[in-house]
C-alpha cells in the first residue's frame, strides 16, 4: 500500500505498542490550523506515519495562547501527536525541492491551502498527479470545488450552514459549539475519505483527488434538522436544550444540580413516571404520546421538576440508569476529564495527558507513541 522508494530517513517507521490498521502508510502533512491537523492526527493515530511539514513561522496554532507549555499554545497539542515536523521555506528553491522528494514518496497528501496558493506552491493537483499518480490527495477547503479560492473558518462555517442558528436559548442570540465542531466534522469525514481511497486504491493500483469542505461538513451536521425543514418546510427555532423531536428530552433541576433526562420512547417515559412516584402521568392525555408532548413540554417540565426536587442529581442518575431510563449528570468539563470512567484521556510519551480517538483496534485503545513535536524537530532526518 505504501509509496514510491523514494524515501529518506524522514519516513522511517516510529515502533508502535500495537499493530495499527494503516502501519506503514506514508502521509504528508502541509495543513494547517485544526481541521486538516485533525484529520492527520487521526490517520495517525491508526498507524500513519505522518510528516508535518511547516513554515519557519511554524503552524499559526503554535501561538493560540494563552495557556503556553513549553512556549507551545496548549491549542497545538490538541492536533498533533504521533507526527514529525519538519520546517521547509517553499518560497526558496531548496525548499521546493525537499518538497518534491516527499511527495514522489508519499502515499497522502493534504493541505488546506486556497487553490492558488496551493498551485504557487506547486502543490496543485495537476501537478501533483503527474509526480505520484498513487497518491491520495486530500484538499480540506472552506467552501468546495465551485469557491476554491474562498478562505473557510470554523466560525464561519458555522454561521452560514444554519448551526449557529439552531443553536443557543430560545430568546438568546444565535450561538456556536463550545467547540469547533465544524473544524473537527471536516477532519473526521476526511479521514473517511483518506481511507475509503487507500483501500480503492488496493483494487485499482490508482491515486485519488478527494476533498472535505468546511461549509458542506457543517450542513451534514444538521442531520434531523435538515430533514425536517427539507420535509415538511418547519423552520427549527432556537430552544436551548430542548429537543425538536422529543420530550422530555433536556436537562431538568434536581436539588442539587442538573441531569439530562433523554426519553425516546413512550416506553421509557411510562417507566420514568413510575420512578418518580407519579404512574398516571403516562396516561395523561396531555402526556400519552411523544407527540402531545411535545406540545405540551411546559407544562411537563413543571411537573418533572417538582418530583426531581426531591433528590440528588446523582441519586436520580443511578436510579433512572438501573430502570433502563436514559439519564446523566451535567458535569464540568473538568469533571468529565477527571472521572473514572474517562478511559480515553491518557498521558503521552512526553507525560502530557491527551484525549485518545475513540478507536479500539481488538480491544486496545491507540496510545500516542510520539508526542506533539517541536518546531522543526525532524528537519535533520530529511538527510
Amino acid at each position: 500500500m505504501t509509496g514510491s522508494s523514494n524515501d529518506s530517513d524522514i519516513w522511517g517507521h516510529t515502533p508502535r505498542d500495537i499493530a495499527r490498521p494503516l502501519d506503514g502508510v506514508k502521509v504528508l502533512d502541509l495543513s494547517r490550523i485544526l481541521a486538516g491537523p485533525y484529520c492527520t492526527m487521526v490517520l495517525a493515530d491508526l498507524g500513519c506515519d505522518v510528516v508535518k511539514v511547516e513554515s519557519p513561522a511554524g503552524d499559526e496554532t503554535r501561538r493560540w495562547g494563552p495557556p503556553f507549555a513549553d512556549d507551545t499554545a496548549a491549542y497545538f497539542f490538541a492536533a498533533n501527536r504521533n507526527k514529525k515536523s519538519v520546517v521547509l521555506d517553499l518560497k526558496s528553491d531548496a525548499g521546493r525541492a525537499s518538497l518534491d522528494d516527499l511527495l514522489l514518496a508519499a502515499d497522502v497528501i493534504v493541505h488546506n491551502f486556497t487553490l492558488g496558493v496551493a498551485v504557487e506552491l506547486g502543490v496543485g493537483w495537476e501537478r501533483v498527479r503527474v509526480l505520484n499518480p498513487r497518491a491520495i490527495y486530500l484538499v480540506i477547503s472552506g467552501f468546495g470545488p465551485a469557491e476554491p479560492d474562498r478562505r473557510g473558518y470554523d466560525l464561519t462555517a458555522q454561521a452560514l450552514g444554519g448551526l449557529m442558528a439552531i443553536t443557543g436559548a430560545a430568546d438568546g442570540p444565535p450561538t456556536k459549539v463550545g467547540v469547533a465542531v465544524s473544524d473537527i466534522a471536516a477532519g473526521l469525514f476526511a479521514a473517511s475519505a483518506v481511507t475509503s481511497a487507500l483501500y480503492r486504491r488496493t483494487h485499482t493500483d490508482e491515486g485519488a483527488h478527494v476533498e472535505v469542505s468546511l461549509y458542506e461538513a457543517t450542513l451534514a451536521l444538521l442531520i434531523n434538522q435538515a430533514q425536517n425543514y427539507l420535509a415538511c418546510g418547519d423552520m427549527p427555532a432556537r430552544a436551548g436544550n430542548e429537543h425538536p423531536n422529543l420530550a422530555p428530552y433536556s436537562v431538568f433541576a434536581t436539588n442539587d444540580g442538573d441531569v439530562v433526562i433523554a426519553v425516546g420512547t413512550d416506553a421509557q417515559f411510562r417507566l420514568l413516571c413510575a420512578e418518580l412516584g407519579v404512574p398516571e402521568l403516562a396516561d395523561d392525555e396531555r402526556f400519552a404520546t411523544n407527540a402531545v408532548r411535545i406540545t405540551n413540554r411546559v407544562a411537563l417540565r413543571v411537573l418533572l421538576e417538582e418530583r426531581l426536587a426531591a433528590g440528588s442529581a446523582l441519586v436520580w442518575e443511578q436510579r433512572f440508569e438501573r430502570a433502563g431510563i436514559p439519564c446523566a449528570t451535567v458535569r464540568s468539563l473538568a469533571q468529565a476529564l477527571e472521572a473514572p470512567d474517562a478511559r480515553t484521556v491518557a498521558p503521552g510519551p512526553d507525560g502530557n495527558r491527551q484525549v485518545l480517538t475513540p478507536i479500539r483496534v481488538d480491544g486496545d485503545l491507540l496510545l500516542p507513541y510520539l508526542a506533539p513535536p517541536h518546531l522543526g524537530e525532524h528537519t535533520p532526518e530529511l538527510g
